[in-house]
């Protein structure tokens, strides 16, 4: 009984972790909530939000022609680094990340829309890092 159950543990726990996979194929499909400020792909420029290729592994507050808040600002002069983990978290709170990362209360970044949404803040990070090239 007592292997039966740790088994089961176990596969609960691996059925959550395959739940939980990034999904960039369902991150489009919610990023169309994001394409009233943010472009992507060919072509794609900066409109009220700066343009999103080849951000995954670039410097915060980086994309060339976009005048960024004070706190992208600060967050480039850290040496933040956007990867697919923190994109996921600002989505999901743009300003509480900020504050988290900055350490910096007052932190405060243009974005005001939350992903709150776990799942989905990860599928739309899988999808915008899907535009960066990984050489």
């Amino acid at each position: 009984m007592k292997i039966l159950m740790s088994a089961l543990a176990v596969t609960m726990l691996f059925s959550g972790n395959i739940a939980a996979a990034q999904d960039a194929a369902a991150g489009e499909k919610v990023f169309k909530k994001c394409k009233a400020c943010h472009k992507i792909g060919e072509g794609a420029k900066n409109t009220v939000g700066p343009a999103l290729n080849n951000i995954v592994g670039q410097p915060i507050g980086s994309v060339e022609g976009y005048k960024y808040s004070k706190a992208m600002k600060a967050a480039n002069e850290a040496g933040l680094v956007w990867d697919e983990a923190s994109i996921a978290e600002y989505i999901a709170d743009p300003k509480a990340y900020m504050i988290k990362a900055l350490d910096d209360p007052k932190a405060k970044p243009k974005m005001t829309f939350k992903l709150k949404d776990e799942q989905k803040a990860k599928d739309v990070s899988a999808y915008v890092a899907s535009f960066s090239s990984t050489d």
